[in-house]
């Protein structure tokens, strides 16, 4: 007698995950927009492979992402790594296509990046981000455009509305106000781990900050406490007052006060652009974790969820293409963290649940009325609404306790009684309502019906 045939269990990996209807129709509606704004600005498609020679990764974000890499040999024993984010495969593309390229060139590139970190709210293994990148220019230009930009995205990210999101701050810094500093006071050739350390100040606070200064950089207590001292001053002060208090803090110091310069043309020019008084926060507390940033840092964060850390960050990498060219390709860009956002979204209950990407169920429950339920179908398909026909002719009210599961706004009754009158019964979903609407002449009636009530 055979034996039974045992049954794998089916499961996912730790930090992965699968995306039912409900989380991947809004996020492709995410990713729309997202797309919508970028292509806005003159940004174009591009995409890079997944695994990349282990050489081209390592060593270009951090140790921890260097640990964090999943790394292998291949069939033909190279040494290779999955990319941990979308930025070094842009500088090695960059630099490998550069005499394709018409500079300077603006991309953006929407994909799946991995890292194996430890698991949390909103942090995954597998993730999406979502980039945008200018290179071959060094202008104040592109900080600024970066700037319109994250705020043009943060401002679409309310799905369940056309209306601009306004429960959001982007946070501004420079790091070369930050090693201006630590030039002045003498600490320029440990700005790797005293970067790294002012990191995790929002994490691990003001003790341990300066703990892990003084063992990885050597730095005194002096000499942290003056970083934390200009640092940790308040976010929400009045930036222009806070740049000229920097400025006076860092006369003398050439690159720190092109960082301050920088970010008041920034400012200046997000006023100019109508953007609202206090969208845009000094912080000079932000260093970014990743060692390529050089200039103009952003995070990003939600209003109602400040704990939840940075949605949409980035900044300028004038020297990471320099690992893989000697042609000179500065860049700066930022990136929407759509994982994190959508954690955000849904704490804050504005992720609509739907399990259909159409809002019109045609019942079928007549079998001599199938291919007039064809037809129908392809009236609203042909006037740009989308419909989805039941496949099996069921009792009504079952088709209908379907149509309430997945979301539908409306459903079309059709039937021989229907026909004969000319009309179609449209029984709104959400209001528990229904209206005869006339079906003749082409579906005019019926398809200027259906828009309104699917729109409003």
């Amino acid at each position: 007698m055979a034996e039974p045939k045992k049954i794998i269990e089916p499961r996912t990996l730790k930090g992965f995950r699968d995306f039912l209807p409900e989380m991947m129709i809004p996020r492709e509606k995410m990713i729309a927009r997202v797309s919508e704004v970028y292509r806005g600005y003159g940004y174009s498609p591009i995409d890079t492979p997944v695994l990349e020679y282990l050489e081209i990764l390592s060593g270009k974000g951090s140790d921890e992402t260097d640990r964090q890499l999943y790394k292998f040999k291949d069939h033909g024993g190279r040494e290779v790594g999955m990319r941990f984010d979308l930025t070094v495969p842009f500088a090695r593309f960059s630099a490998q296509h550069a005499p394709e390229l018409i500079l300077p060139f603006k991309r953006y590139h929407i994909a799946k990046v991995w890292r194996g970190e430890n698991t949390q709210a909103g942090r995954y293994r597998e993730f999406s981000q979502c980039d945008f990148d200018v290179i071959g220019t060094t202008s104040v230009l592109s900080d600024i455009e970066t700037a319109l930009v994250i705020n043009d995205v943060m401002q679409r990210v309310d799905l369940r509305s056309d209306e601009p999101f306004t429960r959001f701050k982007i946070h501004v810094n420079s790091r070369k106000i930050l090693n201006g500093l630590l030039e002045k006071i003498g600490l320029a050739d440990k700005a790797v781990p005293i970067l790294r350390a002012l990191d995790k100040l929002a994490k691990i606070g003001r003790e341990k900050v300066i703990a892990e200064m003084a063992e990885t950089a050597g730095a005194t207590e002096e000499q942290a406490g003056a970083i934390l001292g200009v640092v940790a001053a308040d976010a929400g002060a009045d930036p222009r007052r806070r740049l000229d208090e920097l400025a006076a803090r860092l006369a003398g110091n050439e690159l720190g006060l092109d960082g301050v310069e920088t970010l008041r043309q920034i400012f200046d020019a997000a006023r100019a652009a109508g953007i609202p008084e206090g969208r845009f926060v000094l912080d000079v507390s932000i260093a970014r974790g990743l060692d390529y940033y050089t200039g103009t840092i952003f995070e990003t964060f939600l209003d109602d969820l400040p704990a939840l850390g940075s949605v949409a960050s980035g900044g300028r990498y004038d020297n990471l293409a320099g690992l893989y060219t000697k042609t000179p390709l500065p860049g700066i860009g930022a990136s929407l963290g759509i994982d994190r956002l959508f954690a955000g979204l849904e704490e804050l209950g504005m992720v609509e649940k739907v399990s259909s990407p159409v809002k019109v169920l045609i019942p079928y429950f007549d079998r001599a009325l199938s291919l007039e339920y064809i037809k129908l179908a392809s009236l609203l398909r042909r006037g740009g609404i989308g419909a989805e026909v039941y496949p099996e002719p069921k009792k009504l009210g079952q088709q209908l306790k379907y149509a309430d599961r997945k979301g539908f706004s409306a459903a079309l009754i059709l039937g021989s009684g229907e026909l004969e009158k000319g009309v179609v019964q449209v029984k709104n979903l959400k209001a528990q309502t229904h209206e005869d609407v006339p079906y003749a002449d082409g579906g005019e009636e019926l398809l200027a019906y259906l828009t309104r009530l699917l729109n409003r």
